[in-house]
């Protein structure tokens, strides 16, 4: 008779969680795995997937207006909120459908309940009120949006989980921080026809990007309407009677809008959830601590994801997912390679970016060569729209490797996964240059571009 209930259990029925969850039940390992709310997690229920969606129903108001440059009579175009609610809703629930047969089919045993740490190898089953037992634990129940609880008023904002369920479009919204989240939605609404602001306490949107992309971005984004506040912050938010949100501004100023979403960051899910009891350690955010090999200080407890806010992103959950099959089950010790990971920012223009960027390799190398190009994009030129596009490559002088790739324009995150492949592989300039160019094509400028643009030494720009 077994020792415990299960070879492993899950907690946490995200994109990471069922990925581990589903390769180790296929190698014939007893599986449970709980999941409180939705399977597929922040990503596919109220994350990466529904904000993807959303973006392409917000950019059409720019193509019917381009249409017109390529012949085509569009009538006034009108939108409807609930429709794109219900077709979202409709396909996130065939998404959760995919992820529970992949475990089902495997032979997991799938639990929808909050589950809870008792001791190392004991976790409870809240809904069902019982426990069970497991040799190995894998927590990767992922994180939330910070709700700013210091603001007043904090209470009657919304965040990005909200903002997938609103009953309908507001007229005006401000929009409360500078990165990923913030900016896209940012250009969500606005581009779904909502008086848009956006307010950061930085300097300038998307820190710890390439500069030159945060700053064409920015001044792109307010030449298309939205209104973007830098160096300023809510300093409360309160209800009038006429049921409008006002927002008071560190600068004196007052945001009069319908809705107020706070995209500050997130926050780590291990608050109750039995760390203590199990003597898991935790970090200065709740973070779940955890070696190379994604193991806590607990030597049959692991974490992925973003309960260990380490890089968090999707696909880095499942990789790390995917390494603790091979290091737990299949005896090939395996750590998780964060190094040159490629990210998108689904902002309109789109940002697509991969290694280091100019101001990081700056610090690191002695001199580089930066190679980059502005122009406009083929389709915007007979609709007559003036956005230019950026490419941007950062190269080590000296070996001339290609350290970074840095675009923004159109379908600049699909480029950056394949640019990804070459930097990840450490190939040089000279191999870029080598390359047959694809006419007409945007990305051909990326091997097109024979001389640098400019260089850097010691950390400041030549000609």
């Amino acid at each position: 008779m077994a020792k415990y209930d299960y070879d492993l259990f899950v907690i946490g029925g995200g994109s990471g969680g069922v990925r581990a969850g589903r390769l180790s039940a296929s190698l014939g390992k007893r599986v449970g795995i709980a999941e409180e709310y939705r399977f597929g997690g922040t990503c596919v229920i109220r994350g990466c997937v529904p904000k993807k969606l959303f973006v392409y129903a917000s950019q059409f108001s720019e193509h019917f207006e381009d249409a017109a440059g390529y012949g085509w009579t569009v009538p006034e175009p009108r939108f409807d909120w609930p429709t794109l609610i219900a077709n979202k809703d409709r396909e996130i629930a065939r998404l959760e459908g995919l992820y529970r047969h992949g475990l089902d089919k495997a032979g997991a045993d799938i639990f929808d309940t909050r589950a809870e740490l008792v001791d190392r190898h004991t976790i409870r089953l809240l809904s069902q009120d019982r426990t069970v037992t497991a040799e190995r634990i894998l927590l990767a129940n992922g994180g939330h949006p910070n709700p700013h609880a210091s603001l007043p008023g904090h209470e009657l904002c919304i965040s990005s989980n909200e903002a997938f369920h609103l009953a309908e479009l507001p007229k005006a919204i401000a929009i409360a921080g500078g990165g990923y989240i913030a900016v896209e939605f940012a250009n969500i609404f606005h581009g779904l026809g909502v008086e848009t602001t956006l307010v950061y306490r930085g300097k300038e949107i998307l820190n710890r990007f390439d500069d030159d992309l945060r700053h064409r971005l920015h001044e792109m984004m307010e030449k298309k309407g939205i209104r973007i506040l830098c160096q300023s912050i809510f300093e409360r938010v309160h209800r009038a009677p006429d049921g409008r949100l006002h927002a008071k501004l560190s600068d004196g100023g007052t945001l009069v809008v319908d809705q107020v979403m706070l995209a500050l960051g997130r926050v780590p899910n291990t608050e109750g959830l039995g760390l203590e009891a199990a003597g898991v350690e935790t970090g200065k955010t709740g973070e779940i601590v955890v070696d190379e090999y994604s193991r806590t200080n607990v030597d049959n407890i692991w974490a992925i994801g973003d309960v260990t806010n380490r890089v968090p992103l999707t696909p880095v959950a499942i990789h790390e997912a995917m390494c603790f099959v091979e290091t737990v089950f299949k005896g090939n010790p395996t750590s998780p390679d964060f190094d040159t990971i490629a990210t998108a920012v689904f902002s309109q223009p789109e940002i697509g970016t991969v290694g280091l960027t100019e101001e990081v390799a700056a610090k690191k190398f002695d001199e580089l060569e930066i190679y980059s190009a502005s122009f406009r994009p083929m389709r915007h030129t007979l609709a007559g729209r003036d956005e230019k596009m950026l490419m941007k490559l950062v190269v080590d002088a000296k070996s001339r490797k290609v350290l970074g790739a840095h675009i923004l324009g159109p379908d600049a995150g699909e480029t950056a996964q394949l640019l990804a492949i070459p930097i990840k592989a450490g190939l040089t300039k000279d191999d870029f240059d080598r390359t047959m160019a694809v006419h007409p094509t945007m990305a051909e400028e990326l091997v097109t571009m024979y001389a640098p643009t400019f260089r850097v030494k010691d950390g400041e720009r030549v000609d």
